[in-house]
């Protein structure tokens, strides 16, 4: 979009997450041909120009000298052992059925394992970028949002513009996955826009867009399981240690979809509320997101430790979900094999009260020919997992080539009550399944010195076509209400490919991404 009299940004943003400028030297800046004006702005210091790779080269050209209040001290593996110690903590109760510990201690064998996963950026193809146009008391936006009213409460509250004078103009998304409609782009675009009083368009970069995310959280689980002889899951128990999500979107929504008539000084305030909330009092619910339904558990207990090293988390795809299905199904599997029951019976056996997963499950048992033999090298593993109202099961084909994984093939079933358009369908989640391989197989945001490590494709990759496996999507014919399909494609594929890999090579891997050794 172009605006009449626009000039370009880019921001020099902290190599630190959360660092603040205390000074900077723009000469530099300044005398490339085509900069116009260098301010400083909360999240760093703005460079804008007649068009963004001058603003770009301008930002590069800044001698920045950054506070150290932020994450310097924050490490990955730091974190990790951190994670590993509150495991055994009690937590926040997020699900108490039966008698857990009771039965478990009554037990004569209950397995154990813990699981981990990586903290994850949306990495969107099109990174983040706004455009604004003030005209006197008017102001107009424009970009790609998941969420016009947080974007148009982002003006409000940021460019002190009344309501009834702001209007968005949405985009095409460039890919969302839970990133776009926060309202942090356009509150540094407004404030920009007024500072300067021209018509701005901000563009983030790669770089800026893999390192000042609201990413997926890490977190770390410890599952206790027993099943009884007849191959019966009798008890489920689980420690989930993590940041938690609501803290950081809450912070974040407050703030922007609050009415324009309360005070600035009470709504922040009131936004982070949810910090205390949910460390203290209440169990973050998309922390447990999925990890203890689906089977017949008579006696289950769900815990949560809020634990947040520093990092903005957000909504990813499928959010809770994207990472308990994996440490369930996962687990689920682990029970299967030490009980020496076929996983997909295990499975059907103890879903007697979950119709919907149980017609997935059968449907793509039978469509990916579970049982029957494959190509040399080749294994099935399996996962069912319900999300948003839809349930999914997925079988992946699976060889093993040295350390390398190879996916030959994901066969999907999905029940999502009544089907208007199959091919909307399918195409959701065919979408799920390359995301969520992407991240099983390559995904990772690391820390060193509260630096982040990923900045670009080269050290974030993408799933690449070569790779990508032959997907196959069938739907359970019903007529029940309509669910979701935009998400519930991306859960059960990681734990699916990791279970064909422990056929595969023997090695169960507990961490994502997956790695062979």
């Amino acid at each position: 979009i172009k605006r009449p009299g626009m000039i370009y940004g880019a921001v020099a943003r902290p190599p630190v997450f959360g660092s603040r400028v205390i000074a900077f030297d723009d000469k530099a800046a300044r005398a490339i041909p085509g900069v116009l004006k260098v301010k400083a702005i909360d999240a760093g210091v703005v460079v804008l120009a007649k068009d963004y790779w001058t603003a770009s080269k301008g930002a590069k050209a800044l001698t920045i000298q950054w506070d150290d209040l932020g994450l310097g001290q924050l490490s990955t593996a730091s974190f990790t052992e951190e994670y590993r110690a509150l495991s055994k903590t009690d937590g926040l109760l997020a699900e108490d059925i039966g008698d857990a510990k009771a039965v478990h201690e009554a037990a004569s064998a209950v397995h154990e394992a813990v699981y981990e996963v990586p903290y994850l950026a949306h990495a969107t193809m099109e990174p983040l970028n706004c455009t604004v146009a003030v005209d006197g008391d008017n102001c107009a936006v424009y970009l790609g949002t998941q969420y016009v009213e947080a974007s148009a409460g982002a003006v409000v509250y940021y460019g002190d513009f009344d309501a009834d004078k702001v209007k968005v103009h949405p985009a095409f998304l460039g890919g969302g996955f839970g990133r776009r409609g926060l309202g942090d782009d356009v509150a540094e675009a407004v404030v920009i826009a007024k500072k300067t009083g021209r018509n701005i368009q901000l563009v983030w970069s790669r770089e800026d867009d893999m390192s000042n995310d609201f990413y997926r959280p890490a977190a770390l689980v410890r599952m206790q399981a027993g099943v009884s002889e007849q191959g019966l899951i009798e008890t489920w128990a689980v420690r989930r240690v993590g940041p938690n999500v609501l803290d950081h979107i809450l912070d974040q929504w407050v703030d922007v979809l609050a009415p324009d008539y309360l005070n600035k000084g009470f709504v922040d305030w009131l936004s982070k509320l949810g910090r205390p909330l949910f460390k203290r009092f209440i169990a973050d619910p998309s922390s447990a997101d999925g990890i203890f339904s689906d089977y017949d558990m008579p006696n289950k207990a769900v815990r949560h430790v809020a634990q947040d090293p520093g990092l903005r988390t957000g909504l990813w795809r499928s959010v809770g979900h994207s990472s308990n299905a994996f440490f369930k199904e996962s687990f689920i599997d682990e029970l299967a094999q030490r009980a020496g029951i076929d996983e997909l019976q295990f499975r059907l056996a103890n879903m007697k009260n979950n119709p919907r997963l149980t017609e997935a499950t059968e449907l793509v048992a039978a469509k990916a020919g579970w049982g029957k033999a494959l190509p040399g090298g080749h294994f099935h593993g399996l996962a069912t997992h319900s999300s948003f109202g839809s349930a999914v099961a997925q079988i992946a084909e699976v060889s093993v080539e040295g350390t390398k994984i190879v996916v030959h093939k994901v066969t999907a079933a999905i029940h999502c009550g009544l089907v208007v358009n199959p091919g909307i369908v399918r195409d959701a989640v065919e979408g799920g399944i390359i995301f969520g391989l992407t991240a099983a197989l390559h995904g990772e945001i690391t820390l060193v010195d509260g630096v982040i490590q990923q900045s670009n494709f080269h050290s974030y990759p993408m799933l690449r076509m070569a790779d990508a496996p032959k997907v196959e999507v069938h739907i359970v014919e019903s007529q029940e209400h309509p669910e979701g399909v935009g998400e519930p494609g991306l859960p059960p594929l990681a734990p699916a490919v990791a279970n064909a890999v422990f056929k595969a090579s023997g090695q169960r891997l507990r961490d994502l991404p997956l790695r062979l050794t």
